[in-house]
């Protein structure tokens, strides 16, 4: 297999993940444009995350969908344990939603101050639909990856960008609304828009499927539960460490500043880690191609590492980085210097993503997945450990904190899984 062949895969899985990375900035953008920006960035801050957090189990179905699904049989089973599986996170989330439960977490477990928790429980509630919409849309998706169709998951995700710019845009200037809820409607509108676009755009998958008679031994339930419980563990994981990092900064010095920019600095380290969360997407068919596919993978990998450091690394250290967060971001000044150091910090985390996402392909593949969730263990307890000296020992600024704690959780977790080498697999 060729480089050129992999990169046609791969570009418009990248343009997918781009066009979703632009998503936080616009709608960060939109709220620090309206009134009282400062709060309602840190509310959407908290409430963002926390839907992500209900949304952990069901996001890597896609790549159950690409692994498992081939035939009648396979495609029905895994369908029916998505929709269990949204029904639960759905359900998870209007429990989290009652009052007396998010007032329980958010001011007594996350010590957040009254003003921002009244705005995230708002939004928390226009994001209800959010967890069950990626679950659906990442089932349909992963079979237009494996049948080779990545441009429709790009124009599914064009759709949800522009249906969630326009509510956005409508929301600011149509409603009274406070700039947290606004980004909420507008996201949710977004992701169940593109959830039935990505149902319309795999009926041709799903009929050819349902022709299809099993093969072989026919996949169970238990099996499909064994295979991807270390999945969802890794993904409540890696997706809690936004709440995480939200309650050691509303605990830390410049706290409210500190909530306020970190989204900010994490859309924009997103908008260039996509390459690796593509890698680990587009990964998966070809590794089950040989080992001459798994070489050239090996090599498209460096080479996109390396790329992205570069310009990450000519933004993050040059004033192309407060050209950003001020004049396209819309911090006011003082926020801007705030994040500054963040994101400089956080210059070599895109490509420790590739060399992640790499790895984690190469486990699901061989259906080795539990050795991820151990490393993301790790990564989280890394994190974890790492801003609790920082912001309670030290007193660090918690924006500062929480980059160090994430470039040190990254490389834990990295390092883990070196030496899980086995034939076949990261070899």
């Amino acid at each position: 297999m060729k480089m050129g062949r992999i990169f046609r895969t791969w570009a418009p899985m990248e343009a997918a993940w781009l066009l979703m990375a632009v998503e936080g900035p616009f709608i960060s953008a939109v709220i620090a444009r309206l009134t009282d920006a400062t709060l309602n960035l840190a509310a959407f801050g908290v409430s963002f995350p926390l839907a992500m957090l209900f949304e952990s189990p069901i996001i890597l179905i896609m790549s159950a969908s690409t692994a498992l699904v081939e035939d009648r049989d396979s495609y029905a089973k895994l369908k029916r344990f998505t929709w269990a599986l949204n029904a639960l996170i759905t359900l998870a989330m209007l429990i989290f939603v009652l009052p007396p439960v998010f007032v329980a977490v958010t001011r007594g477990l996350m010590g957040l101050p009254e003003s921002v928790t009244s705005l995230a429980h708002g939004a928390c509630i226009l994001l209800l639909p959010w967890p069950a919409a990626i679950g659906y849309r990442r089932f349909y998706q992963g079979l237009l990856i494996r049948k080779g169709l990545t441009h429709r998951v790009a124009f599914g995700t064009a759709l949800r960008l522009g249906s969630m710019g326009g509510t956005a845009l409508l929301l600011a200037a149509f409603t009274g609304w406070p700039g947290a809820w606004v980004g909420a409607g507008a996201l949710s509108t977004g992701v169940c828009l593109e959830a039935a676009a990505s149902r319309f755009w795999a009926r041709d998958c799903v009929r050819e499927l349902k022709q299809r008679e099993p093969g072989g031994q026919l996949l169970s339930y238990r099996s499909i539960a064994s295979f991807y419980l270390p999945l969802a563990l890794f993904s409540m994981l890696n997706l809690g460490v936004n709440p995480l990092i939200s309650f050691f900064l509303g605990h830390s010095y410049r706290a409210l500043e500190s909530l306020a920019v970190m989204p900010v600095v994490n859309v924009f380290i997103f908008m260039f880690s996509t390459v690796g969360l593509t890698l680990q997407e587009v990964a998966i068919p070809v590794m089950g191609s040989g080992a001459e596919a798994r070489a050239t993978l090996r090599r498209f990998a460096a080479l996109t590492a390396l790329t992205v450091s570069c310009i990450l690394a000519l933004v993050a250290f040059t004033p192309l980085s407060r050209f950003w967060l001020q004049g396209v971001a819309g911090l006011s000044p003082a926020l801007a210097s705030l994040a500054v150091l963040p994101v400089a910090i956080l210059f070599l985390l895109p490509a420790l993503t590739v060399l992640a996402s790499y790895q984690r392909a190469s486990l699901v593949v061989s259906r080795q997945t539990r050795p991820i969730t151990w490393a993301t263990a790790l990564e989280v307890g890394t994190i974890a450990l790492v801003l609790l000296v920082l912001t309670r020992h030290l007193g660090w600024v918690g924006a500062t904190a929480a980059a160090c704690a994430l470039m040190a959780g990254r490389v834990a977790s990295s390092l883990y899984l070196l030496p899980s080498r086995r034939p076949g697999t990261l070899s």
